[in-house]
Order: structure tokens, then C-alpha cells, then sequence
């Protein structure tokens, strides 16, 4: 069997959801497995009702803008079946419920935005059917099974291999559509795994089930050396070391999700990167191979913010110092980028969630003097040559450097970047980091 994974953009309108039909003809002969994201940007509008919901804010307007979306695409699709209809209106009640809920924001948070994946789905599913393709609704929440780390559930993998069992059997006769990045607790809640997280989901899927290969349709021509928006003359790779992937979404490559190469490097199982807009083009094949100098790899990751901690007494920072800073990082689950230190500073580099880092920032500030900067974006360039070695380091400002033997990553300070004391809680003149050579 196969599994297929079609991304928020593979399922933006109804002509998108049509050309996942065309494609799904072309392997009838394949037992197969979809994992589809949330339509469009669907994700985006829906973590907006959360942030109103949390701030006590009306939150009618986004939410009918969502409705009317789907409902148009379901319109334009012909689907008329009024069981479905009653079916897609409850799951808005559930949206507008799940978001009025008490709690802590990350759990609002993944019961309300997982439903972007429930409507995603369902809508597919339907249309399959329309079509006559014998295909069936499956709820990731009943199959992958997590821990209670809402945003970046843990998978119980020993319970969640038993769970999706049964369903070796349910495809030798119909094609499964489920959901990505969603799972469930044992006490019947949502979970998420963590932003973009589909692409892990059809990665578990396939490696419980043994999978002949995994699939990701983008709307890319395979796995490139560069953000093409950013970097026009981005090449497609042919194929790719699991090891070199790996590494390329460690860095933040946004093609593949970071968890998805893991499970399938260690069951063997090959990932294809193929375009939905023309599938006749081969892609990139991700599988155990060895492939010499390979061109540089460009990775731009934005959102970025600067942490610098600061000893205050004029001693050096020491082990144990860091020790405790590494501790506060993983008691709050942030995930370090980039890292650096001097003799009375270490200094490291997060994505900035407002919520998860400020409150890190607190923590830290009661040892140490905590300056900050966000709005920056961090480079990465993989197997750097001479060119692209000296082109990235001497861009305009560049606040941090740091290179290995075939790695060099700097971080850049973008207009509009501001530089914060918690000390003193507001704007300070310059950044609290120089560039290091």
C-alpha cells in the first residue's frame, strides 16, 4: 500500500480537490492512504478565532468567513446531499463551541484548529465518493494516539501501531481519507503535532502499516536548493540521503515537515516529493542513497528571535549557569535554532510563538539580565561554496555568524526589528548581540 499526502494548497478550491480525484484514478490499482491538510489557509484564519476567543474578542466575522469559504467550494463541487450538509454545519458548531472553552490557549488551541482538517477531509472524501471511488472517512484522532503536549503532541507509537492495524484490512477494498496533524489522548481530546504537521502523519500512517512508499503532492517540482519565491535559480534535487533531508528540514526547510523523515528512514521506506499540478514530472526521491557534492542548500527561516542572557554579578558563564538555562528551555518545550556564547552572555535563537517565549523570557530573567530581539530571519547555507560562503556573511545586517566545515548560518536583522530589555520592558537602541566571526 501507499500513502499519500495532499497539502493545504493540493486542496485550496474545488478545481484543486477535482485534480486530487484525477490523480487518485491513476493509482486505483494501488491500495491507498490519504492524508489531506486544511484547505487554503484555513489554519491561518482559524488560529485567528482563537487569539479573539482568548482576548474575549468577537469572533462571528472570521468564523462566517471560513463557513462561506467551504461552503462555496462544497457548491461548486455539486455536493447537494442534505445528511452531509447537516454534517458540515455541526462541525462550525463545533468550532464556535471548542473556542469558548476554559483552559490554557494550547489546548483551545488544537480543538479548535484541527477542525480545519476535519472539514478538509470530509469534503474530500465526499466528493471521492461522488465520483465513485470507494473511499472512507477515517478520524486520525481515534488512530494516532498522543500524549496531553498540546501544539507538539507526542505519539504513543506502541498503542498507536495496535490502533491502525485493523485498518490493513479496510484497504484492500476502499481508499482510507484521513487528516493530518491531529491526533488524540486516551481521555478523547484533540491533539496537534505541531505546525505543518501532515506530512508526520502520513509518515506514522506508513510506518505502522508498512508502507510501500510515502508521497508528499506540493506545488513545487520537487525538493529544491532554495525557497524558489526567494531564490528563482533554486535547482530540484533527483534524490536525497534520508541523512541529507533530515538535516535540510533540522535547519527549517519548509518542503518536508522535520518529524517525517525519522519513521521512515528507520522502516526503509521512500519518500517521493512530487508536483500535484503535473504529476508526470518525476520529483525528488528521498530513500538510501549516496549522493557526491551536492550543490548548496538555502534555507531562510523567518520569525526569528534573538535571546541573549546576561550574568549580572561579572562572572563568566559557566556549566552550570547554562545548565539552568537549558533546563528553563526544556520545561517550556522551546526548541533552540542557533546558538552562542561569550564570556558573560550566552546568546540563542527560537522561533518567536508570543506566548510560549515571553513567558520564557520571564523564567530566565530571574537569574539572569535578558535582552531580546525579534523580527529577524535565520540563514542557513548548507554545503556552502566559496561564492555562497562570502555572499551570505557580508549581507546587511547580520547580527550573528556562525560556520562548520559545511554549514554557515547568520542571522539578520529585518526592517522593522526591534531590540527589547526584560529589565526594563520596552525598545532599547541597539541589539543586545554583535556579529561574531
Amino acid at each position: 500500500m501507499k500513502v499519500f499526502k495532499f497539502g493545504g494548497a493540493s486542496v485550496k478550491n474545488a478545481r484543486a480537490i477535482q485534480n486530487v480525484a484525477t490523480i487518485l484514478t491513476q493509482f486505483s490499482s494501488d491500495p491507498l492512504l490519504i492524508v489531506v491538510s486544511a484547505m487554503g489557509k484555513t489554519t491561518n484564519a482559524l488560529e485567528q478565532i482563537v487569539a479573539l476567543a482568548q482576548s474575549k474578542k468577537d469572533f462571528k466575522s472570521v468564523l462566517d468567513t471560513i463557513h462561506q469559504y467551504h461552503s462555496q467550494v462544497i457548491e461548486e463541487l455539486g455536493i447537494t446531499d442534505p445528511p452531509f450538509i447537516q454534517l458540515f454545519e455541526n462541525h462550525f458548531q463545533e468550532i464556535e463551541r471548542s473556542a469558548t472553552l476554559p483552559g490554557e490557549y494550547d489546548h483551545v488551541y488544537d480543538q479548535v484548529v484541527s477542525q480545519g482538517e476535519i472539514l478538509s477531509s470530509f469534503i474530500l472524501n465526499k466528493y471521492l465518493q461522488a465520483k465513485g471511488l470507494p473511499s472512507e472517512w477515517l478520524d486520525a484522532r481515534k488512530y494516532i494516539l498522543t500524549d496531553e503536549t498540546y501544539r507538539e503532541a507526542k505519539v504513543n507509537w506502541v498503542r498507536t501501531k495496535e490502533a491502525v492495524q485493523p485498518l490493513k484490512e479496510v484497504l484492500q477494498k476502499k481508499i482510507i481519507v484521513t487528516q493530518g496533524f491531529i491526533g488524540g489522548t486516551t481521555q478523547q481530546t484533540t491533539t496537534t503535532l505541531g505546525r505543518e504537521g501532515s506530512d508526520y502523519t502520513a509518515a506514522i500512517f506508513a510506518s505502522c502499516l508498512t508502507a510501500k512508499s510515502v508521497t508528499i503532492w506540493k506545488d513545487v517540482p520537487g525538493v529544491m536548493s532554495a525557497d524558489p519565491k526567494r531564490l528563482p535559480s533554486a535547482i530540484v534535487f533527483d534524490e536525497l540521503p534520508y541523512q541529507e533531508a533530515a538535516e535540510m528540514t533540522y535547519y527549517g526547510a519548509s518542503v518536508i515537515h522535520p518529524k517525517t523523515i525519522k519513521p521512515l528512514a528507520n522502516a526503509n521506506i521512500p519518500l517521493l516529493v512530487k508536483n500535484f499540478d503535473d504529476p508526470t514530472l518525476p520529483g525528488t526521491i528521498i530513500h538510501n542513497c549516496k549522493v557526491d557534492k551536492l550543490p548548496p542548500l538555502i534555507v531562510f527561516k523567518d520569525n526569528q528571535c534573538l535571546i541573549s542572557c546576561k550574568v549580572t554579578d561579572y562572572s563568566f558563564i559557566n556549566e552550570q549557569q547554562m545548565s539552568s538555562i537549558f533546563e528553563t528551555l526544556s520545561q517550556r518545550d522551546v526548541r533552540i535554532n542557533v546558538m552562542q556564547n561569550s564570556a558573560i552572555t550566552f546568546s540563542f535563537c527560537v522561533d518567536f510563538r508570543d506566548q510560549k517565549v515571553l513567558k520564557l523570557i520571564e523564567a530566565l530573567s530571574k537569574d539572569f539580565e535578558v535582552y531580546y530581539n525579534t523580527g529577524l530571519t535565520l540563514i542557513t547555507i548548507k554545503n556552502y561554496d566559496t561564492a555562497t560562503f562570502n555572499e551570505y556573511r557580508t549581507k546587511p545586517g547580520v547580527i550573528l555568524e556562525q560556520s562548520s566545515r559545511s554549514t554557515l548560518q547568520v542571522l539578520v536583522r529585518n526592517k522593522g526589528c526591534v531590540a527589547f530589555s526584560s529589565r526594563i520592558n520596552c525598545p532599547i537602541e541597539r541589539s543586545s548581540i554583535s556579529k561574531t566571526s
